[in-house]
């Protein structure tokens, strides 16, 4: 009698790997966390665009590569604190220039209003890993000019940062990656002349599809976003938000569609607020802008265009 081995029939094909073996996360190279005040940036880009009321003209001339002049002029009401629960408008206008100076390690940034108000921001890249940061706006009213300073060391897996500004207000944040995929931080900071302080933790997750973010501070405050890239021109975006000392709950979902001519994104909120915002590319360095803001709790209407020249 023969053996089981000539009387089965042999196998040439060899057998798959139905299994795949997992990749293994090298936790020393992982990838730079963003900044901590940055965490929530996606889903700010959908649900907090930079609506306005009125008429608005932007115009922007390039000097040379690194220089450019810019003018802006607005008309439109402007919104007075009442304590009654309508809202009391009263029409305004104002007209802004500005000058900006962008160098890959320099930028400056200033505006100047018809009133004597003055805006100017400061980037400069000390070394490859350490930025400073500054900003201010200065007003002829007493008491209400203000400024600020941060630094910003970037790390391998990690970044820090601290803040420093008038008033006694001192901050100091740091946000570590801890998986590829998943950001830990925490900040602190000290208000001396209100003689308040406040620690705040952070955790954000993100894939190549989604951003999950959530936010706690010893003030009160929960923030949570959630950010679906449904293709690479269109995104859904969610945010909740509730202040435990106030008891204030906010909800709200928006959109961000990128078109070939245009970009639309809006929202919707728990409070019946619903807003819209365009901006349409007619031409090179021509751009048209609708904005579109309801408020049906509090009969609050606002609708607003502009153009925008220059690149």
């Amino acid at each position: 009698m023969g053996s089981y081995a000539e009387i089965l029939p042999q196998t040439t094909t060899p057998p798959k790997e139905i299994e795949k073996k997992e990749e293994k996360i090298d936790y020393m190279d992982l990838p730079c966390a963003i900044p901590y005040e940055e965490i929530h940036r996606e889903a700010l880009l959908s649900l907090k665009p930079d609506l306005f009321e009125g008429l608005r003209f932007d115009f922007i001339k390039g000097i040379n590569q690194r220089f450019s002049l810019s003018h802006s002029v607005f008309m439109g009401p402007m919104e007075v604190p009442s304590q009654s629960a309508e809202t009391i408008k009263i029409p305004t206008s104002h007209y802004e220039f500005g000058a900006n100076f962008l160098d890959p390690k320099l930028m400056l940034v200033g505006r100047v209003m018809m009133d004597g108000r003055l805006n100017a921001r400061l980037k400069c890249d000390l070394t490859e890993n350490l930025a400073l940061k500054a900003n201010a706006q200065l007003t002829q009213e007493p008491h209400m000019s203000h400024g600020m300073i941060n630094f910003d060391y970037k790390g391998k897996d990690s970044r820090s940062q601290l803040q420093l500004g008038n008033g006694a207000l001192v901050g100091a944040s740091y946000i570590q990656s801890v998986t590829p995929h998943l950001s830990l931080g925490s900040e602190v900071f000290w208000a001396g002349q209100h003689r308040k302080s406040g620690i705040g933790f952070a955790a954000r997750y993100n894939t190549d599809k989604m951003v999950a973010t959530g936010q706690v501070a010893s003030t009160g405050m929960v923030a949570l976003s959630y950010v679906q890239k449904v293709s690479e021109k269109v995104s859904l975006a969610s945010d909740f938000m509730y202040n435990y000392m106030s008891r204030d709950v906010t909800a709200s979902f928006g959109y961000d569609c990128i078109f070939r001519q245009c970009r639309l994104r809006g929202k919707i909120d728990s409070n019946g607020c619903v807003a819209s915002f365009l901006e349409e590319r007619l031409n090179m360095g021509l751009n048209f802008i609708l904005s579109a803001e309801i408020d049906h709790q509090k009969k609050d209407y606002k609708f607003g265009f502009g153009l925008s020249v220059g690149e």
